[in-house]
């Protein structure tokens, strides 16, 4: 996985957990990772596109293309969504581990 501007806001132990159980080789956790890191990033991506004003999208999307990594886009969320840009991409999270544990 590459660093993306809401890797911190992450906890992913228990979907760890959950791969190292069931994938039998470094390729089949290799691939697993990545599926779970595309489902993530288009939930995510998506959760701040439903939240963000469509004023705003092509001036987050080319923040987000430019500096992926770049924190400062966080706060940048916080400025043009109603609520807290962490907390919603920490609350998409938990959707996205109950999903893949249950």
């Amino acid at each position: 996985m590459s660093k993306i501007f809401y890797d911190s806001l992450l906890d992913l132990s228990d979907v760890e957990k959950h791969i190292s159980k069931v994938a039998q080789t470094q390729e089949e956790k290799e691939e697993l990772w990545q599926i779970v890191d595309e489902l993530i990033h288009h939930k995510i991506v998506g959760c701040i596109l439903d939240n963000l004003h469509s004023d705003h999208h092509e001036e987050f999307l080319d923040k987000f293309h430019l500096n992926p990594y770049d924190e400062s886009i966080i706060q940048y969320l916080n400025e043009k969504i109603d609520s807290d840009a962490g907390q919603l991409i920490r609350d998409q999270v938990k959707v996205i581990n109950s999903l893949l544990l249950s």
